[in-house]
């Protein structure tokens, strides 16, 4: 048995690209159209600025990078693509709610939800700055 099955990465237990980028399109759904992220006029204005295509690709890249999977992220870096949105406490508080109803929808397990909850946690201190 080789290391890889037995110790499968987060990349491998959210079932590789193919389903993190189904969550993924789900998740960039629900952050496009949430009302109070777009409340934020910056939010709003970069919402209608960038395709959801192309931020589903950027995001789902990410993800599989930072989960361990074999992509690598060549996206701007947190802070560069956030600072100028001064994203609010509340904002990403609303932010984190969309992220648990998609974990919820796809029935992403407790383990795998909290593991993916600490990468994007991580990126808080980059993000909100507002």
């Amino acid at each position: 048995m080789s290391s890889a099955t037995a110790n499968p990465t987060l990349y491998d237990r959210l079932g590789g690209v193919y389903s993190i980028a189904a969550v993924v399109d789900d998740f960039i759904d629900r952050v496009m159209h949430d009302p109070v992220l777009n409340a934020n006029a910056a939010v709003d204005e970069a919402h209608h600025r960038v395709s959801a295509a192309g931020f589903k690709y950027y995001v789902t890249e990410m993800v599989c990078w930072a989960t361990g999977g074999p992509q690598k992220y060549t996206g701007r870096a947190m802070r560069e693509s956030h600072e100028h949105l001064k994203v609010t406490e509340s904002e990403w508080a609303a932010f984190c709610k969309d992220f648990d109803d998609t974990m919820a929808k796809f029935n992403v397990p407790e383990p795998e939800h909290k593991e993916l909850f600490a990468i994007v946690q991580s990126t808080k201190g980059d993000i909100v700055t507002g």
